[in-house]
Formats: structure tokens, C-alpha cells, sequence
């Protein structure tokens, strides 16, 4: 009888353990000569992977050697102490070794039943940040995969809560309902024109409120479009606040913004996805917008609390509604019940479910409350030595601000905008191309800006000037050569 097939031996698991874990090590002790990422041709790298469907097996150490040549040398390094783009975030050292134990354990946490200790530990570090970031911890709560998708849940409910009950029976084709409306500011994330689309709503229902001149969504605006809307026989749903704007990290204030929700009786969802948890930088403290005013919140562990892609947190203050959306248990998923069982599936349409709880668990305990504050303190200061050197440079400037270590500066040598605009650009080009450090843009009411993002783990004072030197003498250099036609 031959062999059966199986699995590696757990000894073979384990040595080819070591091996992965010796390469990632040898690449974060040379990190900083490792280049973010390098230009490469979108043929040339495809036809490089593209290969037939393996019909044999390959030894370990070929798959090893294959992924150290033919793919980390041509992604963007996120977890780099020189990304700057985007929102720079992190996964730290204990982070991913529970992401390889969640892996290893491949729990589905959908039900308590499916996974007591994954369901429990959930509802830990749910409650953990709800008291980080100043949110009822008597809310319902769930981790999800990303911010998105915790805004399409909340306006779902929202929706739902809206029409009442028979929406889930009857749903929205061919009833005779009034013009439903969300709300949201010009600055706020594409995630709430998709949540519009998906459910139903469209992207003309979605009104975008205008912003003040620090970018952040004006309430008196608001209001008057609710009225307007109103006057109109149309049905306001839902605001969506944003804390932490993409393009700017502005703040709209949410208290005024909840105010206005509350006298017209209108569900306030609030995006901290960026800005959510940089209350816990003590400098920060006292500046930060009180979050515990949202009928429903997300917030993103994996952004700024140096947890592996991907988890968010979403909190509704209404007890059942994200379950009167989304719960619909099957036979085959009915289990006994008691006051401590959470059944996870019933807050979200996902009912596979990762165990991501674990990593968070491992991450807060390893560093502690007081552990993340400093690392988060540390890059807000990193932020604040770099607008402070910015102001020092009579051709760059700092067009708009924010309290969060998110830095737009943009170099003005010329007194044409348009100049002003393609040599930005051509900073971020180049910048993106030496591999040195990568960092993105966005356009405001002054044009192209420069986009800093300062929030990984291994980020030091020495790689914010690196980058900041950079800038300086790649600007220098480009307005000095005539710019091509």
C-alpha cells in the first residue's frame, strides 16, 4: 500500500519555518537598503511570473528562492520605515507571528460554537478599543477586513432602520417610497459613493456638503441641505462624518455635525478609519473630535495600531440593528445560546470569518496602552519636525494642516500655478523612482500637493530628513532644467 499523501511532517514545518523566518529577518536588518520599491515594465513583470500549471510539486527551498527574486523585489513595500504614501501603516514583529498562528489554527470564527476562544477574544479587544478611542462599550461590535466595508454595514442598518423591518421581505423594487438620501463632505472617501451604489441609493442621492477652508465638512451646509431635502418630500438617511480625510487628515467636527443629525433624526456614521485611535498620542488628547457622538463608528486597527492587514473595528450604538440587517442563521448554523454567546455572522453578511481577533490580542498585550501611546507620540513629533522644516524653506510651504502625523507641503518656486503643479508632480515621480522612499499626492484648492504619511513602527527621525533631503534636492534640481514641452 503506498504512502499516504498528506501534509509536510510537523519537523519539515518547522525547519522550513526557520528559513522563511531567517530571510524575513535578514531583510529587516538590511531594510534601509532595501528599496521601497523599483520601476518596473507591467509586460516584463508579468511574463517573468507567468509560468505553466505546476504538475509536480517543487522543493521548498526553490518556492523560497522564487518569491525572494521574482516578487519582493517588485512590490511596494508597505511595512518599509521609508512609506510614505497613502497612510502609512505597519505590521509589527508580534503581529505577524499571530497572523502565522491564525494562519496555522485556520479557525472560522463565524459562531461562538465554531470558535469559543476566537468569539471571546473578540469581544476583548473590541472592548479594548472602544476604550481607546472613547466609544460606548456597550455597543455592538465586529472586526472586519477594512474600513470600506464597514461603512457599506453601517449605512446598511442605517437604511434599514430608516424603512423599518419590512425592507428585509419586500425590499426596495417597485414600493412607493420617498427619494432616499445619504450625506457626506466633498472630502470624504470614495468607500461612501460605493456604499451609495451598492445599496441603492445611486451616487445622485449622495450629497456632497461643501468643506471649510481647513477641508472639513461646514454644518451649517448640512443642515441646509437637510431641509431642503426635507421640504422636498425626500427621506434624510444617514451623514457620514469623516475623522481623518484621505486626501488632508482633516477632522470634520462632529459634535456640531451631531448636533444636526440629532434635531432632524438622522443616523451619524462617523469614518475614523485614519484618525481614530491618535487620541491615545498625549499631545493629542485634548484635540481630537469626541467619537462617542456616532450611532455607528469605524476604526482602523491596522492603519495606525501596527496590526497586519486586514482588521477594522465598527461599532453601532444601537443595540441589534447591524443583526436586524444582517442575521439570518441557517439550520445547519443554529446553536444553544446564553448571555456570553456572540455569534459573529449575524453582525456582517460574511459568515467565514478569519480569526483576526488574535493578532490584536497579541499586539496590545505585547506593547500595552501606554507602549502604543509612545509609538504613536513618536510619529506625530516626527510630523511635527518636518512641517517645522518645511517652514524654514522660503520656496516650500504647508498649504493645509492637520493635527495627525499626515504632512502636505508643496514646493512654489514659480509664481504660475501650473509650473507649480507639474514640478510637484514630477517630485513625487521621482522620489517614487529611486526606490529611496515612496509618498503620494493629492490635489487641493492650492493644486498639487506633496503627501507625507509618518506612522510605521520602524520609522526614525534619520529617515524623515533622509526623505525630507530628498525632496529639497530633487526640487532644486528639477527647476533648474527647462521644463519639457
Amino acid at each position: 500500500m503506498s504512502e499516504e499523501p498528506g501534509d509536510w511532517a510537523p519537523a519539515q514545518f518547522e525547519e522550513h519555518g526557520r528559513e522563511l523566518l531567517a530571510v524575513l529577518r535578514e531583510h529587516f536588518e538590511s531594510i534601509r537598503q532595501v528599496p521601497v520599491t523599483v520601476p518596473s515594465d507591467t509586460g516584463d513583470l508579468s511574463a517573468s511570473l507567468l509560468s505553466e500549471l505546476p504538475e509536480q510539486g517543487v522543493d521548498f527551498e526553490r518556492v523560497l528562492t522564487d518569491t525572494r527574486e521574482l516578487v519582493l523585489p517588485y512590490l511596494v513595500h508597505w511595512n518599509h520605515p521609508s512609506f510614505h504614501g497613502y497612510f502609512s501603516n505597519s505590521a509589527s514583529f508580534p503581529g505577524v507571528l499571530a497572523e502565522t498562528m491564525t494562519a496555522a489554527l485556520n479557525v472560522n470564527a463565524m459562531l461562538w460554537k465554531s470558535g469559543p476562544a476566537a468569539s471571546a477574544l473578540e469581544r476583548v479587544v473590541l472592548g479594548w478599543i472602544s476604550e481607546m478611542v472613547g466609544y460606548p462599550e456597550d455597543s455592538d461590535s465586529v472586526l472586519v477586513n477594512g474600513a470600506s466595508l464597514a461603512t457599506l454595514y453601517a449605512l446598511a442598518a442605517a437604511r434599514d432602520a430608516a424603512l423599518g423591518p419590512s425592507v428585509r421581505v419586500e425590499g426596495l423594487a417597485g414600493r412607493d417610497l420617498p427619494v432616499l438620501r445619504l450625506y457626506t463632505s466633498d472630502q470624504a472617501h470614495s468607500s461612501v459613493d460605493k456604499a451609495a451604489i451598492t445599496l441603492g441609493f445611486g451616487t445622485a442621492n449622495l450629497v456632497k456638503i461643501p468643506s471649510d477652508d481647513q477641508y472639513r465638512m461646514r454644518p451649517d451646509a448640512l443642515e441646509a441641505a437637510i431641509s431642503a431635502d426635507l421640504a422636498n418630500g425626500f427621506k434624510p438617511v444617514a451623514v457620514v462624518a469623516s475623522v481623518g480625510t484621505t486626501s488632508v487628515g482633516a477632522a470634520d467636527p462632529v459634535t456640531a455635525i451631531a448636533d444636526v443629525c440629532e434635531r432632524n433624526g438622522v443616523w451619524l456614521h462617523v469614518d475614523a478609519a485614519f484618525g481614530g485611535f491618535w487620541r491615545l498620542a498625549p499631545s493629542l488628547a485634548d484635540q481630537v473630535e469626541d467619537l462617542s457622538l456616532a450611532d455607528s463608528l469605524v476604526v482602523n486597527p491596522h492603519k495606525t495600531l501596527y496590526i497586519p492587514m486586514e482588521a477594522s473595528a465598527l461599532y453601532c450604538r444601537h443595540r441589534g440593528a447591524l443583526a436586524d440587517t444582517f442575521r439570518l442563521v441557517a439550520e445547519y448554523l443554529k446553536s444553544a445560546q446564553d448571555e456570553h454567546t456572540v455569534d459573529y455572522m449575524n453582525l456582517t453578511p460574511q459568515l467565514g470569518r478569519s480569526f483576526r481577533a488574535l493578532k490584536l490580542w497579541w499586539v496590545i498585550r505585547t506593547f500595552g496602552r501606554a507602549g502604543l501611546a509612545e509609538r504613536l507620540e513618536h510619529s506625530v513629533q516626527l510630523a511635527n519636525w518636518l512641517r517645522e522644516a518645511v517652514a524654514e524653506e522660503p520656496l516650500w510651504r504647508v498649504p493645509v494642516d492637520s493635527i495627525y502625523p499626515l504632512v502636505c507641503l508643496r514646493f512654489e518656486p514659480s509664481g504660475d500655478r501650473e509650473v507649480n503643479d507639474w514640478l510637484n508632480a514630477e517630485i513625487v515621480e521621482e522620489v517614487n523612482a529611486s526606490g529611496e522612499a515612496f509618498i503620494s499626492h493629492t490635489v487641493i484648492d492650492d493644486g498639487y500637493v506633496i503627501r507625507v504619511s509618518i506612522g510605521n513602527i520602524h520609522t526614525t527621525r534619520a529617515d524623515v530628513e533622509r526623505l525630507w533631503r530628498a525632496l529639497r534636492e530633487i526640487a532644486a534640481r528639477r527647476f533648474a532644467m527647462p521644463r519639457a514641452a
